[in-house]
């Protein structure tokens, strides 16, 4: 098939709307179920980028949740913890495999900006994959492959719409990208940048002691940042992004924006939120809400008389701003990329705060010495990529 007519492009109004390959060749894509729209294919053919690119860094499996074409979450498929399979609501009989956690993992790194999500798998997805899908809201899924199983399965959700597509692993994409923008067509050399562990050799701070486990975090937020709406800053923990933070003008709002979501994440962990007792039925956009509101500022409006009612068995106790602080103090080991350089150390004394020990960003700013200096005072590692990321 050489040519895909759409329903309409990014708004109803726009129309007609297709895609095709500018060379001729036919596409190499297959819908298996369901009818993807513009952004729908905007948000599969950015996120299959990704994931692809980070399995071929890492070795290992790989996923990512993407909303409105930048990624909600990614990560690689390393194991759940136990707290790590109840805060993402996994079925405890759920057989899992290593896609599957890859895609727990990503969707749970913002449960929120992940509803109604696109879906990436680098591997064929799986029965377990796509029963942790089932239950989830979600648009489409992309992958090189279904098991008929999960295709059976997969072709139950949204009364039998939803969106599956199988992709060539073996496509090889034109050297030269176009798009238009007012009539006037941009041309450019396609990003081929190779980004792995050969990116990561210039520390440039005293310390200099960057283990394996933070230089695959570091590959994570990097690739992540590759296929991100710039400029943005990504923050990762044991292979999982837990903090994007996508399209901001400021550096250092991108870089806050970035670290509260990575705060929210860990607070999901803190015992009064794995405490919490929802009533019985609730539905899991109703549950992470509700989750997301208390552990916010905003505490109070779940918490209300007659609201709390419809959320919990059992009102729970507020978590204070003094309590998330503390917990919040008890995070480590947290890698942060961005796609271009820190221009001020506030971006380090921001992300030390969420417990960023190690740093990759491509350096070149004029206060680049201010930056280590800053990351010297707290012990920090960082490494000087050389490489800008910016995605538009």
């Amino acid at each position: 098939m050489k040519n895909l007519e759409l329903k309409y492009g990014c708004n109803p109004n726009q129309k007609p709307s297709s895609i095709y390959v500018n060379d001729g060749r036919g596409l190499p894509i297959e819908v298996l179920n369901g009818k993807p729209g513009y952004i729908n294919f905007m948000d599969a053919l950015n996120s299959w980028q990704l994931v692809k690119e980070l399995k071929e860094a890492t070795g290992l499996p790989a996923a990512a949740s993407f909303k409105h074409v930048s990624p909600a979450g990614a990560a690689v498929g390393l194991p759940l913890s136990d707290v790590d399979k109840q805060i993402y609501f996994v079925d405890p009989a759920l057989e899992l495999t290593p896609i599957a956690c890859a895609y727990i993992r990503a969707r749970g790194a913002d449960r929120l900006c992940s509803y109604g999500d696109w879906a990436a798998l680098s591997d064929t997805c799986d029965r377990a994959t796509a029963l942790y899908l089932k239950d989830e809201v979600s648009d489409g899924v992309i992958a090189p492959d279904f098991t008929p199983e999960a295709l059976e399965i997969l072709k139950t959700k949204k009364k039998g719409n939803y969106n599956v597509v199988k992709i060539d692993p073996d496509y090889i994409p034109a050297v030269q990208e176009h798009k238009d923008v007012f009539g006037i067509t941009f041309e450019q050399g396609r990003n081929n940048f190779k980004i792995d562990r050969a990116l990561l050799t210039n520390v440039v701070t005293k310390n200099k002691e960057l283990p394996e486990h933070a230089v695959i975090d570091m590959i994570v937020a990097l690739i992540t940042l590759k296929y991100t709406q710039s400029n943005s800053v990504c923050y990762v923990k044991d292979g999982q992004a837990i903090g994007v933070g996508a399209g901001q003008q400021s550096r250092i709002h991108c870089t806050r924006l970035a670290g509260s979501k990575a705060d929210n994440w860990y607070l999901r962990q803190h015992p009064k939120v794995l405490g919490l007792q929802f009533v019985d039925g609730i539905r899991r956009p109703d549950r992470d809400n509700a989750i997301d509101v208390y552990t916010s500022d905003e505490y109070e409006d779940v918490l209300a008389e007659g609201e709390w009612q419809t959320k919990f068995k059992v009102k729970p106790e507020p978590l204070t701003a003094e309590e998330k602080k503390v917990w919040i103090a008890t995070q480590t080991g947290v890698t942060v990329g961005s796609d271009a350089f820190f221009p001020f150390g506030d971006n380090v004394e921001r992300a030390r705060k969420s417990g960023v020990q190690y740093i990759a960003e491509p350096g070149g700013s004029i206060r680049d010495d201010h930056v280590i200096e800053t990351c010297d005072k707290y012990g920090i590692v960082m490494a000087f990529t050389g490489m800008r990321l910016f995605h538009h």
